[in-house]
């Protein structure tokens, strides 16, 4: 068990594609914590989600054995963090592990959006911030430029910063030296109860729920019988052990180390992130601080295709919000789809990386609705109710006002883009608070704007007008009172409620008419015409037709008179006449997927 003296907890903390899983690769090469033969790149995202997408979803600590400059040999606990806004609760709970952060930035592309929240995050929590430009070997690289913005931008001092390429490992041996140089060793008191902090937790299919934690006082050992604090509840330690990179199994663990522990708890239910482990006999006065709960601001429901794998989609809900503790759900049904669940997200991201691992991980074929946000309802009668179902939405006479969730969004982009990008966020019913100069060539603009409009193709039209150049990130800026109200879609003049959603009353008709046309094409032809229609309190405002599937009742006549054709005919347009008035529309899965993809156009 290394010295409290010994160790430095750290995590790398960057915006999307500056490279911090790069970085860490090198970091576990020099100090060989990794052998050749068993290295590949982004060896910390053991998700194939994460390898093809080339970004990072989950936090992977590891720990390195480093033999420093003076001699001595430290323990270097680090923490790979994701950089996408969705995944930033990923990165606050990686800092509360840690007592430094190396702050990566592009010396090509500089100070971005998420740069500036990570560093804030950073600050916060107190952290000895390292700064780290990468990229050094790129033609277009301004590294002048990058140490002008971090000390403006981020008000730290350049003079610390260092200068690095992690795909050519140039430098990168001055970044461990730096680490044990600046970053603080853990503190702890002597005489203390012991407390860990659980910071992630996954669920293995052999062993139960495995626990990843920060031991902040005292030591666990293989055996001892630990209390959760937060659930109260008891188990006995079969395994405790650290990451190199791989799980391996130690006697015991000490203040400051990072690792994990396997107990004998089999549910998902039993383990709360943030929570605080004790010993049981001799428990803690008081838990560690933890975390603040996050609120999931994007919802959709989730349901199995086939309604016999209910169950095992359930359990695999389940397993993966132990592991994603930024995912809620609750069951819901639906007469289109059947039984399932309403699931929250962070994000956009967040919710299609979460339905990629169920379709992934658990072998299962889901079908998602169109997500929407938290609305707060206030009643006639003073009670206010969050809303994020349609389904759930009030008769229209009891309500006094229906108010929106809005972000306050921050757009770093070149110069000669910043016109075009006002234009698009005063289309989306939001304003530019203030724009400041970061340089000579980008500025950051403040937009105040509704979370409802940024969620399917905001992005893509923020990277589409700027040629990729601009960067955004964003923060909750509460609610603000809007003319909300419930489009719904009728089959054959029945109510479909997986395709209700809530919409802003502008823009009702557009969403209708999209709908509409994508259920059209979506739909088969049935034995009679079918009308789709879309309506707002009751109110028919986009309508399209189906056209009837026909078939050639004529076609065993070789002649004859024309009576005998009109005869049948006639005889068939009564069938379908009565067809149309007791048939139901079979709507196939195709259709849920197109009303889905129409949003994102």
């Amino acid at each position: 068990m290394p010295e409290l003296s010994d160790i430095r907890n750290f995590c790398i903390i960057a915006h999307i594609d500056h490279g911090k899983s790069t970085l860490a690769d090198r970091l576990l090469q020099l100090t060989g914590a990794v052998s050749d033969r068993e290295f590949r790149d982004q060896l910390l995202d053991d998700m194939d989600l994460e390898r093809e997408r080339g970004i990072t979803i989950k936090s992977h600590p590891v720990v390195m054995r480093y033999r420093a400059a003076d001699g001595r040999t430290y323990w270097l606990n680090l923490i790979d963090t994701p950089g996408h806004v969705d995944f930033s609760y990923e990165v606050t709970r990686s800092m509360a592990a840690c007592e430094g952060a190396l702050l990566l930035v592009d010396a090509a592309q500089g100070v971005e959006a998420q740069t500036v929240a990570n560093a804030h995050l950073a600050m916060n929590r107190g952290l000895e911030i390292i700064p780290v430009i990468n990229k050094i070997d790129l033609p277009n690289a301004d590294v002048p430029g990058v140490v002008r913005q971090i000390e403006e931008i981020l008000a730290l001092d350049p003079e610390g910063a260092l200068r690095i390429s992690a795909k050519t490992g140039e430098g990168t041996a001055a970044v461990l030296e730096a680490v044990v140089a600046r970053v603080p060793p853990p503190v702890t008191g002597p005489g203390r109860e012991t407390r860990a902090l659980v910071f992630d937790s996954i669920y293995d299919m052999f062993r139960g729920v495995v626990s990843y934690v920060r031991i902040v006082d005292g030591e666990l050992a293989t055996g001892d019988r630990v209390l959760l604090m937060g659930r109260e509840t008891r188990t006995d330690l079969k395994e405790v052990g650290i990451f190199c990179p791989k799980p391996t199994p130690v006697d015991r663990l000490g203040p400051g180390q990072v690792g994990y522990l396997v107990g004998t708890m089999r549910s998902p239910s039993e383990m709360l992130i943030g929570d605080t482990i004790t010993r049981a006999g001799r428990p803690a006065a008081a838990p560690l601080a933890g975390f603040r709960e996050v609120r999931p601001m994007v919802f959709c429901g989730l349901y199995p295709v086939n309604a016999a794998e209910y169950d095992k989609f359930r359990q695999g809900i389940e397993k993966l919000a132990l592991n994603d503790s930024s995912f809620t759900y609750h069951p819901e049904n639906s007469a289109a789809l059947g039984f399932g669940f309403r699931c929250g997200f962070l994000g956009l991201l967040h919710m299609e990386v979460v339905q990629e691992r169920l379709r992934r991980e658990f072998e299962l074929d889901i079908i998602g609705t169109h997500p929407g946000v938290v609305y707060r309802v206030v009643l006639r009668s003073g009670t206010a109710l969050n809303v994020d179902n349609p389904v759930d939405m009030p008769d229209r006479t009891k309500i006094e006002r229906i108010e929106e969730p809005m972000i306050r969004a921050f757009i770093i982009c070149r110069n000669e883009d910043i016109g075009e990008l006002m234009r698009m966020v005063m289309d989306r019913r939001g304003e530019v608070l203030k724009t400041d100069s970061l340089d000579v060539k980008r500025v950051m603009m403040t937009c105040s704007l509704p979370l409802n409009e940024v969620l399917t193709d905001f992005h893509d039209n923020l990277k589409s007008l700027s040629r990729g150049y601009a960067s955004m990130d964003y923060e909750h800026a509460g609610y603000r009172a809007a003319d909300i109200v419930k489009l719904d879609i009728l089959l054959n003049a029945e109510v479909v409620d997986a395709f209700s959603t809530l919409v802003e009353q502008s823009r009702a008709q557009y969403r209708g008419r999209q709908i509409c046309g994508a259920l059209k094409d979506a739909i088969p032809p049935h034995m009679f015409p079918i009308p789709v229609q879309a309506a707002v309190h009751g109110k028919v405002i986009a309508r399209e037709t189906i056209r009837a599937f026909r078939k050639d009742v004529t076609a065993k006549l070789y002649g004859g008179d024309v009576t005998r054709k009109r005869k049948l005919l006639e005889k068939q347009k009564a069938g379908k006449k009565r067809m149309k008035q007791f048939g139901t529309v079979n709507v196939p899965q195709e259709a849920f997927v197109s009303v889905l993809k129409s949003g994102a156009k």
